[in-house]
């Protein structure tokens, strides 16, 4: 790893950004380097390398039309970004990258030497494809080229500077694609099962607490006595992150609308509370959104006797 490169692992390694990384077929020197570096922690919540078919394919829950494509990689990243808001410390921002590619192997391939990097973030979904010159590297240079470009778009995705020089030639232009989400458009990709929740951190604290101490419930109002109620639970818990959850989706009505949930989502802005709206309603699969996490369980009954 060179100057450059450290550097830039420094800073990835120094942000608040966490990430889950999903990798096919490459630039498996990124992985490396990000590891070896001090803070690696910091950043790196779980790599995974689904090399095989069958790996692909289980990762993705289907047969993808072409396993190194520019497609797959967005799948592989969104499925890391879900990973990742599971798997994150509350608060923190999270990043899901795929990575997948077709690089000079033995025997020689027929097509392209190429390879697809995707990112994930709340508002962003970024992806390129770079086509490498056929027989002007190693396997392991190309693995080397596609390990730096991974790494920049790592940084990109933690918004931090990616200063170094590319060993990508004239003619090795990558074809980049980016699209930017609002909140609506994420809220319903959330209803739409998309992404399994959005985190409001309105608490204005990046815990490092492991465990959420949760209460779940739909808020209309929200009132002293869920404050009370979470206040007290989490004196009795001790050491956790404790957040209101909203389910967008319920078990025997329409999903919320989007103006609805925001509606909602504000009164916990209002009150300086942290929220987290997912689309499950059932608490045995809030308990697998939210692993290692407490529930307070309540009632109205119990609930009013706060007010």
């Amino acid at each position: 790893m060179d100057v450059s490169a450290r550097a830039m692992v420094e800073a990835i390694h120094a942000s608040p950004t966490q990430a889950v990384l999903y990798l096919s077929g490459g630039a498996s020197q990124a992985l490396g380097w990000l590891m070896s570096v001090p803070g690696a922690s910091n950043t790196v919540l779980e790599a995974v390398v689904p090399y095989s078919r069958m790996s692909m394919i289980q990762l993705l829950g289907k047969v993808p039309t072409q396993f190194a494509s520019r497609q797959t990689a967005e799948d592989m990243a969104l499925m890391a970004y879900n990973r990742a808001l599971k798997l994150s410390q509350p608060g923190f921002p999270v990043l899901g990258v795929g990575f997948t590619g077709a690089l000079a192997s033995t025997p020689p391939k027929r097509g392209d030497h190429r390879f697809h990097v995707s990112t994930r973030t709340s508002n962003q979904l970024w992806a390129s494809t770079v086509s490498l010159s056929k027989g002007l590297r190693t396997r392991e240079q190309e693995d080397r080229v596609s390990s730096q470009y991974l790494l920049k778009a790592i940084a990109y995705g933690c918004k931090v500077p990616a200063n170094f020089v590319s060993e990508l030639t004239d003619t090795e232009v990558p074809d980049e694609f980016e699209i930017q989400f609002d909140e609506d458009q994420e809220l319903d990709q959330l209803i739409n099962g998309q992404i399994c929740f959005k985190v409001y951190p309105f608490l204005n604290d990046m815990s490092r607490a492991e465990r959420k101490i949760i209460l779940s419930g739909s808020f209309n109002p929200l009132h002293d006595g869920h404050l009370k109620l979470l206040e007290v639970a989490a004196s009795i818990l001790g050491e956790g992150y404790p957040c209101f959850e909203l389910s967008a989706v319920n078990a025997d009505k329409p999903p919320l609308t989007v103006s609805e949930i925001k509606r909602r989502v504000k009164q916990f802005e209002n009150a300086g509370k942290t929220v987290i709206i997912s689309n499950q309603p059932y608490f045995y699969k809030k308990a697998e959104l939210f692993p290692g996490s407490a529930f307070v369980i309540w009632c109205g009954y119990c609930s009013k006797a706060y007010k």
